[in-house]
């Protein structure tokens, strides 16, 4: 009979742990959370300090009562749950439910499922560490405070089912801000200039791109300046004036942390965060591989270290050195330089076993799973190699006043690119031409190429741009950034369209409330600077207690404010001109998850609705028929045609009646401006 219990979080690890521990220890799951705040209320009395009230959860009483009798035979208890903040309170959570006795249980914790790392930490028990919890709580505690207190008001002056959130709140106005910025953004032109050069005795030429002149560079604006230094050029002598041959280092990248895993995932894989995280974990819990039974394939994949312990770096050294040769080994570890604390008691995310190559476990794992685990593994042998080196080239050409360039890199040593090349890694371009040149060398001009551009408003956020936005600013954690990204995308405050995120009609309206009524909750600044208050908690620098207090009544008064004076979102039904099909009232405009409608005001006998076309006031530059604010499937605003689909008109800008007076085209907003639609033209009031 086993004589210890060994409690996990997530039953899938059970399995695994119970095969490594064998037949000595019982191995159950807690299956998460087994206790939390009230669904109901706030769940905190405030009156009493900020006391916290928890209740079992829901469906939990059963698992608690087995987890019980499991306890009451076992001689001692070791609580195995996550090595994170959560984690740690989930154990709190356990001891306190089943009122443990502190001589029968310990707390141990793993960074990753492997037969070494669980029973090494069988050797290792320690207490529970209550400033882990206590930071956690603090957490939970100050996102309560804001769902509970805020949501009702968004509730009232928007609709029912809204919630804001403390770190929501702050992304979804991080993509706000950005969609303003690409409104108002305002395209200039710009031209290049390549002149095809041939030196002589050769068959091919090269493309020397325009620099500027010998004070410096040179912008080119339009087109009458880009034909004056055509002009001169041509007339003039190609002359190699400088050459130039070095070397450039290409750094080996870092192990992968949470959120450069789940940014480089989306960039290579086009997987969500939520999607990587999900792979991640079962690549985690473990997985049946031949020859090795179950294992855990990688660490423990929340983190924000790029610590890698001792052993797994001197085993992945030898294994470079074995496969790829003695060069190939790094003499040096790369150092993440970051002013923000990290979790330093985890490692990087990293593969459990080095010699578990790719190829050696391909049969074994699904599709998505071999294809997150490949980036894992080569990412990390990666980390552990030399930086790759390139050797450069380049050439100044003058012609009349002016310089022209042509450089090119070729790859000297590849050193880590052997394994593992990033998404956006940039493509040398070898140019064999360039080592012939000299100072003496003739250059004949065989022809121009010059181009029109148009200056790009910012890019829309990504899920991986959003991610490394949030980490660059400290806001947020590596276990909440998948969450919180599915909460603002199943909420309808914004859109998700070919990777893009877009804001909704919805989305603009709750971020506005948000910024009217609680600038403080989606300042990111105070957001960041609440992340370093928990985490000086977690140190032990600073009672939960203390946050708590000093956060709450400003945001009460905030709350009472917002009820008081903000005005409700007009979404009342507004009756149209649209005459009811069915019984002849006049429809009125309802507002659902997908925004407005119109609908029959007879309901329920009448149960008759109708798409809801809002116009502009503005005529179709195409038919003369009305324009409309129409939405993507997903909810992204653009401007329409009514006509549609006989009349394919639209424009993500909104149009305004008054014509372009320089090319008679049809104009639209640009923030406070009204530009002509055709970027050539230019026109601007």
């Amino acid at each position: 009979m086993a004589k210890y219990l060994v409690i996990l979080e997530s039953p899938a690890k059970v399995k695994t742990v119970k095969k490594i521990l064998g037949s000595n220890y019982e191995v159950i799951a807690s299956n998460g959370h087994v206790r939390d705040f009230p669904k109901s209320t706030m769940g905190i009395d405030i009156e009493n300090d900020y006391e916290p009230k928890y209740i079992t959860i829901r469906g939990k009483g059963d698992k608690l009562a087995e987890i019980k009798r499991h306890v009451k035979k076992a001689e001692k208890v070791f609580l195995a749950t996550d090595p994170d903040r959560e984690g740690e309170a989930i154990s709190w959570h356990l001891k306190t439910a089943l009122k443990l006795d502190d001589k029968k249980i310990v707390r141990i914790t793993f960074n990753e499922i492997t037969k070494k790392a669980v029973k090494e930490s069988l050797k290792n028990p320690r207490d529970i560490d209550m400033n882990l919890v206590d930071a956690q709580q603090a957490r939970r505690m100050l996102d309560r405070m804001v769902g509970y207190t805020i949501s009702p008001v968004l509730w009232a002056k928007v609709k029912r089912g809204l919630s804001a959130g403390r770190v929501q709140s702050v992304a979804l106005r991080m993509i706000c801000d950005r969609e303003e910025e690409i409104n108002a953004f305002i395209s200039e032109e710009y031209w290049t200039l390549d002149a095809l050069v041939k030196p002589e005795g050769e068959k091919k030429a090269l493309v020397a791109k325009f620099y500027g002149d010998e004070n410096g560079k040179i912008e080119i604006k339009n087109e009458e300046q880009v034909k004056d230094i055509v002009k001169k050029v041509k007339k003039a002598t190609f002359k190699p004036v400088e050459i130039k041959n070095g070397e450039r280092i290409k750094k080996a990248p870092l192990p992968f942390t949470t959120s450069t895993l789940q940014q480089e995932a989306s960039k290579t894989l086009n997987f969500s965060t939520q999607k990587t995280m999900r792979l991640a974990q079962q690549l985690y819990e473990g997985v049946d591989i031949k020859g090795y039974g179950t294992i855990g394939l990688i660490t423990y994949l929340r983190t924000d270290s790029t610590r890698v312990s001792e052993e797994a770096d001197e085993l992945a050294r030898n294994f470079i050195k074995e496969n790829y040769g003695e060069k190939y080994v790094s003499k040096t570890e790369q150092v993440k330089k970051s002013g923000n604390k990290i979790q330093d008691a985890h490692e990087a995310i990293r593969p459990t076993q080095i010699e578990l190559t790719p190829a050696v476990v391909k049969e074994q794992l699904t599709k998505d799973l071999f294809r997150l685990y490949q980036l894992i593994w080569k990412r990390f042998a990666a980390s552990r190699m030399e930086n790759a080196v390139y050797a450069t080239t380049s050439v100044k050409i003058k012609a009349a006043e002016y310089i022209f360039t042509v450089s090119a890199s070729k790859v000297a040593f590849d050193g880590f690119m052997s394994v593992y090349a990033e998404a956006d890694e940039e493509k040398a371009e070898p140019n064999v031409l360039l080592n012939n040149i000299t100072k003496d060398t003739k250059l004949k001009l065989e022809e121009t190429d010059e181009k029109q551009h148009f200056t790009q408003p910012p890019a829309h956020f990504t899920e991986a741009a959003l991610v490394k936005a949030l980490e660059e600013q400290g806001i947020g954690r590596p276990s909440t950034y998948a969450a919180t990204i599915t909460t603002i995308i199943a909420r309808r405050y914004v859109a998700k369209e070919n990777k893009n995120l877009y804001v909704t009609e919805l989305g603009e309206a709750v971020n506005r409330i948000m910024k009217t009524a609680f600038e403080v909750i989606v300042d990111s600044s105070f957001t960041a600077n609440m992340e370093s208050l928990l985490d000086m908690v977690e140190e032990g620098k600073v009672q939960w207690k203390t946050v708590v207090r000093n956060f709450y009544p400003d945001l009460a008064v905030a709350v009472e404010n917002a009820e008081n004076e903000l005005e409700k979102i007009d979404i009342e039904d507004e009756v149209t001109d649209v005459v009811c099909d069915d019984c002849g009232r006049n429809m009125v405009i309802k507002y659902g998850p997908h925004g407005k409608f119109l609908a029959c005001p007879g309901f329920p006998e009448c149960r008759n609705t109708k798409p809801y076309f809002e116009k502009i006031d503005v005529c179709c530059p195409v038919c003369n028929e009305d324009i409309v604010i129409r939405k993507t499937k997903k909810g992204r605003k653009y401007f329409g045609c009514i006509n549609n689909p006989e009349c394919e008109f639209m424009s993500w800008s909104k149009p305004v009646s008054k014509k372009c007076p320089q090319c008679g085209k049809y104009m639209v907003e640009k923030g406070t401006k009204i530009v002509c639609s055709d970027e050539k033209c230019g026109y601007i009031e």
